[in-house]
């Protein structure tokens, strides 16, 4: 076979890699990571992502009706801004509510989880040609600088089996597809935390280094053949993949999805779930650079409450308050909560209608999302919805207008463009921006 490659290249190439998967630094091979004081960081926007899998009940969380037959045994209570009620089951959310933006006139057309979760994370319906891009990908792309080891855009603990291209960084291509840190155990470990982490990040033990070199070796001599011949697709997918497993080992950035390193008083405020562990990796990630994170709760769709709804979203609640008021509070304290914004939000509502079963269905009509902190005007709802909770009375905004908002609170152009594998030009997002709910 011909390796397109002269041989002090590829051992160039080689002893690089080599030494990364040895443990050592290698001066010039890889991005040095980044000043990681939070005066760096400063500077820098980022976005983090709730994604609450299965459709969470806005009447039972942002926009309760206390009094009528749809509302519910929830009760609304007192917040930091007095205007606002939310659940009595976000007591934490309910003292941080002056940086939030609740919006309570979302609708959107889409009521299956599938396209719903399409429609929400990329601001399109599917098509048969274009491969959209999820929204971690078009704002990663934009936002990251490629500083630190760390990859721009990093999700924990998703759950993509609704529509597992919603999840894709389509025509954008992998250099912009995100890092998943999964659960390494489905139970949580002996000190009850449940942990999360990235597999492979340690060279296999009982190879030596010379071994290791003659892998390498092979490998890259295999991939340049193939990448000569098929320039695109599975092969530059694997080439990156490659690049960025050598980078996260090259350095010392591994070491912030040990949340060992946090004191156990702090893991236990965020809460010992996944949610909450996620939500403290989060944390780590932003102060390190890391442009967009997601956090998902919801574990196999939990929060499609067709059945036993008020019981299910009580556990869920509490799961919610501990780990985003927790983020909030360590973003605000790190001087990092101006520079991060924040989008809460499912695939769509709740009926307002309980049904015979206790539980809520789906429901794209008239429901809430939530913006918070950098580039938010908090202390607001935005949209109101009818009494019984069945329509949006004023305040209408559509999933794209809601990522507009998004994108103008991060201080991007949602009308900037990103060309498409087919030569398709599309906006970062296709809607307007709320302009009530920036900051000026």
């Amino acid at each position: 076979m011909s390796r397109n490659i002269c041989h002090s290249d590829r051992r160039q190439w080689l002893q690089a890699a080599c030494a990364s998967l040895a443990g050592y630094s290698i001066s010039g091979f890889l991005p040095l990571l980044a000043d990681s004081t939070p005066a760096a960081n400063r500077a820098r926007r980022h976005c983090i992502l709730l994604w609450m899998s299965g459709g969470p009940s806005q009447l039972d969380t942002f926009d309760l009706k206390p009094g009528h037959a749809n509302g519910g045994p929830f009760k609304a209570i007192q917040t930091a801004t007095p205007s606002i009620r939310i659940s009595e089951h976000l007591p934490q959310l309910s003292k941080l509510t002056d940086h939030l933006g609740i919006v309570r006139g979302l609708t959107s057309k889409e009521g299956d989880h599938g396209r719903g979760t399409f429609a929400m994370r990329t601001g399109r319906s599917p098509d048969r040609v274009v491969r959209f891009p999820t929204l971690g990908s078009v704002i990663s792309k934009e936002l990251d600088r490629g500083e630190t080891a760390l990859p721009g855009f990093v999700a924990v603990n998703p759950f993509p089996a609704f529509n597992p291209q919603a999840y894709e960084a389509g025509f954008l291509g992998s250099k912009f597809s995100p890092l998943t840190i999964k659960p390494k155990d489905r139970a949580p470990a002996a000190n009850g935390f449940a942990e999360l982490g990235v597999d492979d990040l340690k060279p296999y033990a009982p190879l030596s280094e010379p071994q290791l070199a003659g892998r390498l070796d092979l490998l890259q001599g295999l991939q340049t053949g193939l990448r000569n011949q098929y320039p695109g697709g599975p092969i530059k997918a694997h080439d990156t993949i490659l690049q960025r497993t050598l980078q996260l080992i090259n350095s010392e950035a591994g070491q912030v999805f040990d949340l060992t390193q946090e004191a156990p008083a702090v893991r236990e405020r965020y809460g010992r779930g996944r949610f909450g562990q996620g939500c403290l990796l989060a944390r780590r990630l932003i102060e390190r650079g890391v442009s967009f994170v997601e956090v998902s709760l919801g574990d196999q769709g939990r929060w499609d409450t067709h059945n036993n709804n008020f019981a299910v979203v009580r556990e869920l609640s509490a799961e919610l308050d501990a780990g985003w008021s927790s983020l909030m509070d360590d973003l605000a304290s790190r001087d990092l909560l101006a520079s991060t914004t924040i989008l809460w939000m499912g695939e769509f509502g709740r009926t307002p209608v309980i049904n015979g079963a206790g539980g809520r269905d789906h429901y794209p009509n008239a429901w809430t999302a939530v913006l918070a902190g950098g580039g938010i005007k908090g202390g607001q709802t935005w949209g109101r919805t009818s009494a019984d909770g069945m329509k949006v009375e004023n305040g209408m905004v559509t999933p794209g207008d809601l990522l507009a908002t998004l994108c103008a609170a991060l201080g991007l152009d949602p009308h900037q463009q990103n060309v498409s594998d087919v030569g398709r030009p599309f906006k970062l997002a296709d809607g307007k921006a709320v302009n009530g709910l920036l900051a000026s």
